[in-house]
């Protein structure tokens, strides 16, 4: 346990460093490219025209148009949002680049951007405008099924329309946007290779990811040994984690080409179901007695909503696009608001689990919330912080498979301890409360087994007029002899010796092996002997009488349990009636090689006293 709470204080630690490092490795790789954001946006009805933001006095905001230039206001739920790139940004990026020297033609092409990338979301088109001094426009349009995705990052392009040193500005109209951050990451570049990840940024990707399938499989191994529904549970939320990193991070794109549009609604639907899952996960999780009901069926509620609410708002229908961006993530927060205040009452109510899940879950939920501040236009920031929630996702994972590798060993323990007590029950039930020995039923379940394995010799034992000691000298005093007798049998037993007490001052011996009729004997004569040394105030010796059948083994298969000892029962009584305190002999004899049905044995008998 020690261990386990030293490498979730490691992993909290590490998820902290983590959240520190990526902002930094984003910030410099923003610095090393060669792109650059747009200057000015506006979002607007379908009444607004290309022609009349780059007409005359549009792009100097003398027109009837106002651009806004203060990276303020970005929305995503008008039918038409705009973007304007200005001449003066690869002007200045052309005069602080350091190049070789070129001749001047290759020189004027290759300072222009020939590239519009950004984050991968739904749109129903996007067209470009590249518009000259002189008032000359070049445009081409892409419909969404035209965008390429990367295959480094959620990132994909689109061709530009020529851009050359007369060109005043490149104005991009985007149908019916579903995504705030597909208008803030846009950018335009030089270079194809710019629009992706770094290199570090998508090993970091596939560390996540590495992070990820490794808990799957402790899940999967888990469950065949516990058997347990929350671990079930949790692999599905790892799958769909697993599947959210791939699909939002783009490094699906590494394996295969998709569609723009499937990227697009795979990433944000799997995060969906995955956090509903989590609700789903933490109510079933919890200890029993550590969640009130009604925080358990609100927290199951919220799992379902989860999934389906947001999970609708995630397919990003064009008819839906006026509110959809919003709603999802605004349909978040019950889950938020309901998850953090049952993991509050789980710790508070002493909860193991609650404590980890606490632990494993505020880095992750800190990511959400300021990737749902980007996502709602709040502030504009880089793509490269979702590495955050990527990281913390992973995080999430590994600290709560440490979450259940700990339940797993208390309930592992705590089952031991319950069949502990069973096994000891079982035994307790299968033992007489006085003497200790093997009770008839137990005795009786095992016959078959033991006539299997050679106990051969059925002797009844019975202590000589044993209700007079009982009225002379009072129960507690019989009670004594009992005992007494039973450690006789018990002390003198082997492996090849089974005594039983079958009630009352009435005892069973089965023997098997060489001689066993003599050692039965021997066990009959110990009794008084025992007795007499261990139970004071007794004025005359307790003996016993005994009556002994051996049977062959050929006769296994047909003698039951109650016809053996009915027989060694009469036996017991020829031994009283001829005087007590001895013992009736009778070894049974099959005369036939073929087995004998139960209903006409043919035996032969021999008698002694």
């Amino acid at each position: 346990m020690q261990r386990v709470r030293f490498l979730t204080l490691v992993t909290f630690a590490v998820s902290l460093m983590a959240l520190w490092l990526v902002p930094q490795a984003a910030h410099a790789q923003a610095h090393a490219d060669h792109s650059f954001v747009p200057q000015c946006h506006l979002a607007s009805g379908t009444d607004v025209t290309l022609s009349q933001l780059a007409g005359a006095g549009s792009l100097d905001g003398s027109g009837p148009t106002q651009w806004i230039c203060d990276g303020t206001d970005w929305r995503a739920n008008e039918p038409v949002a705009w973007l304007r790139f200005d001449r003066s940004a690869w002007e200045e990026l052309a005069a602080t680049k350091t190049l070789e020297p070129r001749n001047s033609s290759a020189s004027d092409q290759s300072d222009f951007p020939h590239y519009f990338f950004s984050r991968i979301a739904r749109f129903e088109s996007i067209t470009f405008a590249a518009v000259d001094v002189d008032g000359k426009m070049r445009t081409a349009r892409y419909a969404e099924v035209e965008g390429q995705p990367f295959a480094a990052g959620p990132v994909f392009q689109l061709k530009l329309p020529q851009i050359t040193a007369k060109t005043e500005a490149l104005i991009v109209q985007i149908n019916n946007p579903h995504s705030v951050p597909l208008l803030t990451e846009a950018r335009l570049s030089e270079f194809s290779e710019d629009a992706g990840w770094s290199q570090f940024e998508m090993m970091l990707l596939a560390l996540v990811i590495g992070m990820l399938i490794l808990p799957l499989f402790f899940d999967i191994s888990f469950f065949i040994v516990l058997r347990e529904r929350f671990v079930a549970v949790h692999a599905v939320m790892v799958a769909s984690m697993i599947a959210y990193v791939l699909f939002a991070g783009g490094l699906i794109s590494v394996a295969v080409i998709l569609p723009l549009q499937v990227i697009a609604i795979a990433g944000p639907l799997f995060w969906a179901i995955g956090c509903g899952i989590s609700a789903l996960f933490l109510a079933d999780f919890l200890e029993d007695g550590t969640q009130s009901e009604f925080m358990h069926n609100v927290t199951l509620g919220t799992g379902l909503w989860t999934i389906c609410v947001p999970g609708f708002f995630a397919f990003q229908f064009h008819w839906t696009q006026p509110v959809d961006d919003r709603a999802y993530f605004v349909t978040f927060i019950p889950a938020i608001v309901v998850i953090t205040a049952s993991i509050a009452e789980g710790v508070w109510r002493g909860s193991r689990s609650a404590r980890f899940i606490a632990v494993a879950w505020t880095p992750i939920m800190l990511a959400s919330l300021e990737r749902m501040a980007r996502g709602l236009g709040w502030y504009v920031g880089p793509s490269n912080l979702d590495q955050m929630l990527y990281i913390a996702t992973g995080i999430e994972v590994v600290v709560i498979s440490l979450a259940i590798a700990d339940r797993f060993l208390a309930l592992r323990r705590e089952r031991d301890a319950a069949r502990t007590e069973a096994r000891m029950l079982e035994k307790l039930s299968e033992r007489d409360p006085l003497t200790g020995l093997t009770n008839r039923r137990a005795l009786e379940t095992r016959f078959d087994e033991l006539r299997e394995e050679g106990f051969d010799t059925f002797a009844v034992i019975d202590l000589d007029k044993f209700k007079l000691v009982n009225d002379r000298f009072g129960h507690q005093t019989g009670d004594k002899a009992l005992i007494a007798a039973a450690s006789a049998l018990r002390g003198t037993t082997d492996r090849d010796t089974i005594a039983a007490r079958l009630g009352g001052e009435e005892f069973i011996v089965m023997l098997r092996g060489k001689r066993s009729v003599e050692r039965a004997e021997a066990l009959r004569q110990s009794i008084p002997v025992r007795i007499a040394s261990e139970v004071e105030g007794l004025d005359r010796p307790i003996t016993a009488s005994m009556g002994v059948i051996a049977l062959p083994r050929s006769m296994d298969s047909w003698m039951s349990f109650d016809e053996l000892y009915a027989r060694a029962d009469k036996l017991l009584y020829d031994a009283k009636a001829a005087g007590r305190n001895r013992t009736s002999f009778e070894r049974v004899t099959v005369f036939h090689e073929a087995p004998l049905s139960r209903t006409d044995p043919k035996l032969a008998s021999e008698a002694g006293a």
